[in-house]
């Protein structure tokens, strides 16, 4: 029996979860919100981590109903993400498990979405879609290694959403993106956009300038509603995604497709593969905002898998890396 604290702080939510041996005992988070029309600064973003940890790490203890003491291992996220955000929650990590006296695991983020994926969903060797704010990646596994099929090579899909929502003056609450796939759901005409899919890899910054140069003349003609260009940039940038994806589940063979990652919440983006996947007899595993979105229990999840197969991080090297592939970790806890 294990039981793990995770700390996840690599975007604009802090989310601090606790689980023993594939229950999630608690899981609270806290999301930095920027007006509408602007972004999220990596030193403001910092700065929200610092100020909301010490809550968020009283509420998950209390939740999960459990001591210090009864914690086996700290897990924290080691990178990719934005600098600032990462480095002041692996100060926290740090300083807890010195206080606490608990062996240290760095998870990489991309691979804590994975296995929180499986673990939800039962999803045994799927091809996994991972989009999020920061990365879009196709990946399978195959010898000790989570293999990128495909990948975006320029912006990644939710950055994209994201960017196109600050044309609009869209909220930032909850989500962009989430209120991007709330006003496309009121779309009626389509604008046929860029489509780059070249070979496995995506492209979004050539779609996303085209969209952005024409939509506030667009609609001041009337020509487009708000509603309209929201759809069809949905339409175009899953039609890519779901394309590779398809690709790569004939590469391998696989009956499974798993989609991860904050923009994996998107209800169109997972009927779309649910029908892709149909069509290939497989099946489609998907999560809802509670797991999809960066969290604490993803880090905790795959920080146990790597504690179990005595993976843990010297304390003097428990620093961060905004770089950190999902390709340069050794897969030790799956056959």
């Amino acid at each position: 029996m294990v039981i793990a604290i995770g700390f996840e702080g690599s975007a604009n939510k802090l989310g601090i979860g606790i689980i023993k041996d594939g229950v999630v005992l608690s899981n609270p988070r806290h999301t930095y919100i920027t007006p509408p029309g602007e972004g999220f600064l990596p030193r403001d973003t910092a700065k929200h981590h610092r100020e909301v940890a010490l809550d968020i790490l009283q509420t998950a203890l209390k939740e999960a109903g459990v001591t210090p003491d009864q914690i086996d291992v700290v897990c924290y996220t080691k990178g990719p993400g934005m600098g600032a955000p990462l480095i002041s929650t692996a100060v926290v990590a740090r300083t807890v498990a010195q206080l606490w006296k608990k062996p240290i695991v760095g998870v990489n983020h991309c691979i804590g979405h994975i296995e929180m994926g499986r673990l939800i969903t039962g999803a045994v060797d799927p091809v996994v879609l991972y989009v999020s704010g920061g990365n879009t990646q196709v990946i399978s596994y195959s010898q000790k290694c989570y293999r990128i099929f495909g990948e975006t090579i320029d912006i990644a899909v939710g950055n994209c959403l994201d960017r196109f929502a600050r044309v609009l003056k869209l909220s930032n609450d909850p989500s962009p993106g989430y209120n991007i796939e709330q006003m496309a759901k009121g779309g009626t005409k389509f604008l046929e956009l860029p489509y780059a899919v070249k070979g496995m890899d995506v492209s979004f910054s050539g779609l996303l300038s085209y969209i952005e140069e024409r939509a506030p003349q667009l609609i001041k003609k009337g020509e487009y509603t708000p509603a309209d260009l929201c759809m069809s940039l949905q339409e175009t940038i899953f039609a890519m995604l779901v394309e590779t994806t398809e690709r790569a589940m004939a590469h391998c063979g696989s009956k499974e497709v798993l989609i991860v990652g904050g923009v994996g919440c998107n209800k169109r983006l997972q009927e779309m593969m649910k029908l892709m996947a149909g069509e290939r007899d497989a099946v489609l595993y998907a999560t809802d905002e509670r797991f999809c979105i960066d969290n604490g229990a993803m880090i905790a999840q795959a920080g146990i898998e790597m504690f179990k197969c005595g993976m843990t991080t010297p304390l003097e090297e428990a620093s961060c890396t905004q770089r950190y592939r999902t390709d340069e970790v050794e897969v030790k806890w799956r056959d």
